[in-house]
């Protein structure tokens, strides 16, 4: 005898009223709910990786900036105390002027610095036909007034300067040196014998391998809240 059948006219199908049928397509449904719902060992090592390779970039990152101050650890702790003698011995040396300028970043002011730099240049000029596009090109960046990195002068060094560009002369930039100098000398380098950077180099530290305590790579709850053990995968 023939098995009944039940027809779907609005899809113009029939199906089959065999109780075999549905007893094999409702467990494959189930089992692919099961799949989908339930997270695989492959999708909880891809997460423990995630995490292991953000705790590397950490690292790494301080790794990075230890490196980048190699240089100023060839500088001898008695070095060092020669630059806290004078300001004019913490400029004469290079080290010492490397230095003070990397400070003086971390401050942004490092514009004094370069203006100082750039008048001591300006004076070691051997004729008269450099000084003017010198004088003009010290003027337009530390002088005038919105200068890309302009210096802080009084009124009146700053007009003396301006009046002198017309006919530059060796010392020109005389008044605006010295002023900018005695605003390091009397500000940024006290501040500059007192920063850790400085005093690491006098007690002779070395700065390019810093005590770091190295990051534990358990983790934590929170790195594991959304996580269920599953023995299985194991």
């Amino acid at each position: 005898m023939e098995s009944p059948l039940l027809l779907f006219p609005q899809l113009n199908i029939s199906a089959s009223k065999d109780k075999s049928y549905y007893k094999v397509m409702k467990p494959a449904h189930k089992e692919e709910a099961n799949k989908a719902s339930k997270p695989g060992a492959k999708q909880k090592r891809n997460r423990l990786s995630l995490l292991l390779q953000k705790t590397e970039f950490h690292e790494d990152v301080h790794l990075g900036k230890a490196a980048n101050l190699k240089k100023a650890a060839s500088v001898s702790p008695e070095e060092a105390v020669k630059w806290g003698e004078s300001f004019d011995k913490l400029l004469s040396q290079k080290d010492g002027l490397d230095a003070f300028t990397k400070f003086l970043k971390t401050e942004f002011s490092e514009e004094n610095i370069e203006f100082w730099i750039a008048c001591e240049d300006y004076k070691k000029s051997k004729t008269t036909h450099e000084l003017l596009p010198k004088a003009k090109t010290i003027y337009e960046t530390f002088i005038q007034k919105d200068a890309p990195k302009e210096v802080n002068l009084d009124f009146h060094t700053k007009e003396v300067t301006s009046q002198s560009i017309k006919q530059p002369l060796i010392s020109t930039f005389d008044a605006a040196q010295s002023t900018v100098y005695k605003l390091m000398e009397q500000d940024s380098y006290p501040r500059f014998l007192r920063s850790d950077p400085y005093l690491n180099l006098v007690q002779g530290r070395n700065p390019s391998r810093p005590a770091m305590r190295r990051r534990s790579r358990s983790f934590t709850v929170n790195d594991f809240q959304d996580v269920r053990p599953d023995f299985t995968i194991w």
